[in-house]
């Protein structure tokens, strides 16, 4: 796996995002590999606890918008679509790397055992969706947790429109999702998205210990009021969801309102997704009813 790194120490099994220079965020191939070892550290019994953490100063950016923008590599597309054509347009590009996300995140919420999300840096779209879903996150003061999809004009996945009304209630998720704020570890944890936090030089000790001592833990009934507690809050629905964030979050790659969130991204610039009312415009609206341009008879009468 050349961007998943995965180690095991006494019960405790590590994930590492290792792509800092793309601030750890998800072509197909790391995407793939993330869903690979996601599903052997939740289904091996000797692995008690999971962190899943990012390398350097980034948990996870989501899904990697300049790989998306040249297209894809063709090796990777081609694993799902098998002998079909892929199709132009950037939503095949995201289905790809969600596929596999998505399943990762599945097997996170169903795994009989405790996944701790560490948070050292940035947390992002995709990857905010990614530290949600794990039961714990723990943060160090250089973490920030941002909503992020609405910047290119994309509708949400990775069971963040899932989780965010579980985790916050209704009317602080559309606060994070119309407003966009990025929140300091502080504001996540005052929010409710993180466990706690932990000083930047005691970070990675203070998580291990964490996952230590629930590794130490009596795993199986974790497991069990892991499950009734999903269920109970309606997790035990997320599949669904996700197919429907998938979905949805395809059709909005496929939109003029991503060409220009994704040009204006790279142009470092605030994306325009719709022009400001014309000159012309207004001045239609003010002139009297019969005299505005394609104004029936009928409609003048009806006035």
């Amino acid at each position: 796996m050349a961007h998943i790194v995965t180690e095991f120490d006494a019960g405790v099994g590590i994930i590492t995002i290792a792509r800092a220079t793309r601030f750890n965020s998800l072509d197909v191939a790391t995407a793939q590999d993330l869903r690979r070892a996601g599903l052997q550290m939740a289904r091996d019994e000797k692995v008690r606890a999971v962190i899943l953490r990012g390398e350097g100063s980034a948990f996870c950016s989501g899904a990697d918008l300049k790989y998306i923008a040249a297209g894809g590599e063709h090796d990777d597309l081609a694993y799902l679509t098998a002998a079909r054509a892929v199709p132009d347009g950037y939503g095949e590009r995201f289905k790809q790397i969600l596929e596999y996300l998505h399943c990762t995140i599945s097997e996170i919420r169903r795994a009989p055992k405790p996944f701790i999300a560490a948070v050292d840096g940035v947390a992002a779209a995709g990857g905010f969706g990614l530290a949600m879903s794990c039961d714990l996150v723990f943060a160090s003061p250089r973490a920030t947790f941002e909503w992020a999809y609405g910047k290119t004009g994309l509708t949400g996945a990775e069971s963040s429109t899932f989780l965010l009304p579980r985790l916050v209630g209704l009317r602080r998720s559309l606060e994070l999702m119309l407003l966009n704020p990025r929140l300091t570890a502080e504001d996540a944890a005052a929010s409710g998205l993180v466990t706690g936090v932990f000083p930047q030089e005691e970070f990675d000790e203070r998580v291990l210990a964490v996952a230590t001592s629930l590794a130490a833990g009596p795993t199986r009934a974790y497991g069990v009021a892991k499950a009734l507690i999903n269920q109970a809050a309606g997790v035990d629905r997320i599949d669904f969801h996700l197919d429907q964030e998938l979905q949805h979050l395809v059709r909005s790659a496929n939109s003029d309102e991503f060409k220009e969130g994704l040009q204006a991204f790279f142009e470092k610039r605030p994306p325009v997704f719709a022009q400001p009312e014309s000159e012309v415009a207004r001045e239609v609206v003010s002139l009297p009813v019969g005299q505005r341009p394609g104004a029936s008879e009928a409609s003048v009468r009806r006035a």
